[in-house]
């Protein structure tokens, strides 16, 4: 599992991160620009990479910048909008063959480059800015995205147990922003904003594959066409103490199923050398089907239809999520509040522990099958500022005691609760 033999480089202020290895018959590309997620500027951000896919300035129409991607014998291209902790995070990826297997002088990593550089820095416009149909299709994109977590009340209700979990920090907002702001944003502010974005947003270009980290900043510098003048390093910022009186929230909707989340706050973050020690703990509680929510609550009491548990390291939050009939709502409270006094008792069984330790051992060990999973464990060195090698962490959870899990266990704190049920008056 070779996780740890990036090389660094930096042009045009992109910093660069190269893994040269002949294992994948591809080159994995993937591109991450991080920005603060703020109000005002979180929807401007996640709309420009959907324009920014419909054409270029040498492939405007979006049906000639697609038949590019197959003249790249059939390159994989995409993006994805998501936050990590008070971050929002535009991550592009490309995924092509390695020109030894197609024979031929053809030269697919370079014209990638060329390419995702032109996506990045050249786009299709009009007048000076983005096209406005392009705009006005690609709002109505995400309007109709921001739509389905509405009609998804799983989802809905994750989503809603954070807005009010942390509604006076900046991670209460969705990535893909707010659908209020969509009407107001004409291709004129987007294209202001997206040059400021182009300046100043992070930027992490990740290459794995047959190549060096000098071939990589040369064709960073030849197809990158963008003078930015400083590059913006992530600022690790202190997790939000949850030593409040816990926060319970009732919405009604026209459901029939309630939605019983629950959020905790720990002090605990990817950077911190309980890191390993608060993944068990995740790992146990609810992270995988042999977890005591999925078991206690499911299995033994029947009480929820699903029963799990997330945790965020970069921000310092885990969230529990379960769907109940709704007159369960007390029970379920209840079982779940007794799960997390089992984790602080250190009520936790060998097999739990052996499990856990299996299932984060799996987990880590099929990564090295995948380059884009390489990248995305590499990632969170820039985030965070810690260097851990997918080894490193593998070597810490092994070693794990139910005794280091309790210790974790007391740094997490029930923070909120969040109930979404029917519209009928009790």
């Amino acid at each position: 599992m070779n996780t740890s033999g990036f090389e660094r480089g930096n042009k045009r202020e992109f910093r660069i991160h190269v893994l040269p290895t002949k294992r994948f018959k591809t080159f994995a590309i993937s591109l991450y620009a991080g920005v603060p997620l703020r109000e005002d500027t979180v929807t401007k951000v996640a709309l420009t990479p959907f324009v920014l896919r419909r054409g270029t300035e040498s492939y405007p129409e979006t049906k000639q910048f697609r038949e590019q991607l197959e003249h790249l014998y059939g390159a994989g291209f995409g993006f994805d909008v998501y936050k990590r902790g008070d971050y929002q995070i535009v991550q592009f990826r490309m995924d092509t063959i390695n020109d030894s297997f197609v024979g031929g002088d053809e030269q697919l990593l370079d014209r990638s480059f060329a390419f995702l550089g032109e996506v990045l820095t050249r786009p299709a416009q009009e007048n000076g800015h983005f096209r406005t149909s392009y705009v006005q299709a690609e709002r109505e994109t995400v309007r109709k995205k921001l739509e389905s977590i509405v009609n998804d009340k799983m989802r809905y209700a994750a989503e809603r147990s954070i807005e009010e979990m942390c509604k006076n920090e900046p991670y209460r907002l969705h990535p893909l922003g707010e659908r209020k702001d969509l009407p107001g944003i004409e291709p004129d502010t987007l294209s202001a904003s997206y040059q400021e974005w182009l300046q100043q947003a992070s930027m992490d270009l990740y290459v794995v594959g047959d190549t060096t980290l000098e071939e990589v900043e040369n064709l960073v510098q030849r197809h990158f066409n963008v003078d930015r003048t400083f590059s913006s390093d992530y600022q690790t910022q202190a997790a939000v103490r949850g030593d409040k009186e816990v926060e319970t929230v009732v919405e009604r909707l026209n459901v029939s199923q309630g939605k019983l989340n629950m959020g905790l706050r720990t002090s605990i973050t990817y950077g911190d050398p309980q890191y390993a020690a608060a993944l068990m703990y995740n790992g146990i509680l609810g992270g995988y089907p042999h977890s005591k929510l999925f078991v206690n609550v499911r299995e033994k009491e029947s009480l929820a239809y699903y029963a799990s548990s997330r945790y965020d390291g970069h921000k310092g939050i885990a969230t529990i999520q379960s769907g109940i009939e709704i007159p369960n709502y007390e029970k379920a409270v209840t079982i779940i509040k007794q799960q997390l006094e089992e984790m602080k008792s250190g009520t936790i069984s060998d097999l739990e522990m052996s499990q856990t330790k299996a299932m984060i051992r799996n987990l880590l060990n099929e990564m090295q099958d995948s380059a884009f999973e390489m990248i995305a464990y590499d990632f969170n060195r820039q985030l965070s500022g810690k260097e851990r090698t997918a080894e490193e962490l593998l070597a810490q959870v092994e070693h794990i005691s139910k005794e280091d899990v309790r210790e974790a266990a007391e740094q997490f704190r029930l923070d909120t609760i969040y109930f979404l049920r029917d519209e009928k008056e009790e």
